[in-house]
């Protein structure tokens, strides 16, 4: 629990978000959840909510007039708060015109999330990926949201015939850009030939919602230390751990967890790191049942394999946090054989959608763990027939 002396050194702000034809109000409550949390997790302390039901985001400041002026109101009678944040990608200029009406720092959730990850990035690799995600947000809106940038190749000769200082910062992002990737093509170099030096083992890599488990599965499986943490983003950089199961060895990875609304530049930045995934002989995807919408975040993770063209992997989908999910679910007083016949029908129905691939555990309080362990034994053995059928020794 937060102290009232560390409320007021927290940064305050407001969220604000847009129910449209492609967004229910329901979703946007959830959204916003979410948007509250992405702000704790970079310290900041969300203070009030504002939403609007429009047809199209307004071009000049993505909502009316009349809510702008809410927002306004509210922040100029509540001096504490700072920052204001969008739950949808604005553009530049949108940034510009909000921050001129109501005179306050305003980001949207693709910032937000880049802040997080910048803070949460601890390699070279992850340092970079985050850092050029950065610059390839800021180019667009340059124009917009523009505040002199620091010159690192500024000097005599830098500046051309004409050119105006907007295009001048433009021209210094494009060349950090191209900077950036050599510098991670080359670390992605390193990372691939590790990777190929690591022998014949089958590659199991876990995935799924960002703060689903996967970390503490991830301990819990190979009784290593690996960071995890009730926030989201706690991993972003790839642990790649080996793990013997009945003599049966395999390497297992955890990966940095997925989101809705992922800015396109972070995923497109974050490939190298997700090569696990890619190159990955079997994927774990754990899901928090006990989460309101733990459907639509499955849907999520796997709309973003299918864009790392990792869909179609054999996968054990794992569903942790039963013992939120059975607390949240079943009122005390219902009787022992509805509750019973109720997870019986849970389970028969993942089991039919996920062809029997599926399992029912509990991180926090192992339950069902050593099932999960058979499980994915089952599977690695099955995988070492397939693909390395001259190491008999680790089928049984």
């Amino acid at each position: 629990m937060i102290d009232k002396k560390q409320l007021k050194q927290e940064q305050k702000t407001v969220l604000v978000g847009v129910v449209t034809s492609d967004q229910t109000e329901q979703q946007l409550n959830e959204y916003l959840d979410e948007l509250a949390f992405l702000s704790a997790t970079a310290g900041v302390i969300a203070v009030k909510r504002f939403t609007q039901k429009l047809a199209h985001p307004d071009p000049r400041s993505f909502v009316g007039k009349g809510k702008l002026e809410e927002i306004k109101k509210y922040v100029s009678l509540n001096r504490e708060v700072e920052l204001v944040v969008f739950d949808d990608e604005l553009t530049g200029s949108q940034i510009q015109n909000i921050e001129k009406e109501l005179g306050v720092k305003t980001i949207d959730r693709s910032d937000l999330i880049l802040d997080i990850f910048a803070s949460r990035a601890k390699t070279a690799q992850a340092k970079t990926q985050v850092e050029l995600a950065q610059y390839q947000y800021i180019l667009p809106r340059l124009k917009g949201m523009w505040k002199h940038l620091e010159r690192q190749g500024g000097g005599v000769g830098t500046r051309g015939p004409g050119e105006t200082e907007i295009e001048t910062d433009r021209r210094i992002v494009k060349d950090k850009i191209s900077l950036l990737r050599k510098r991670l093509a080359e670390i992605d170099k390193q990372a691939s030939t590790q990777r190929q030096e690591r022998g014949e083992f089958i590659r199991v890599s876990l995935v799924g919602y960002t703060n689903v488990g996967k970390s503490t599965l991830m301990n819990l499986l190979s009784k290593s230390e690996v960071f995890a943490e009730n926030k989201l983003f706690a991993t972003l950089d790839t642990t790649t751990r080996k793990v013997v199961f009945e003599q049966t060895p395999f390497l297992l990875s955890d990966t940095v967890g997925f989101i809705r609304k992922l800015p396109h530049h972070l995923v497109e930045s974050f490939k190298s790191t997700l090569d696990e995934v890619r190159e990955a002989d079997i994927l774990l995807h754990v899901v928090d049942i006990s989460h309101l919408l733990y459907e639509e975040q499955l849907k999520v993770v796997n709309k973003t394999l299918a864009e790392l063209g990792a869909s179609e992997k054999p996968t054990i989908t794992i569903f942790n946090k039963m013992d939120r999910y059975e607390e949240q679910t079943f009122d005390e007083w219902l009787e022992p054989e509805v509750k019973a016949q109720l997870l019986i029908d849970l389970r028969e129905r993942w089991q039919n959608e996920t062809n029997g691939n599926c399992v029912f555990v509990s991180a926090t309080e192992k339950l069902n763990i050593d099932g999960l362990r058979q499980t994915i034994l089952n599977k690695v053995r099955e995988m070492y027939q397939i693909r390395y059928p001259y190491r008999a020794e680790y089928f049984y």
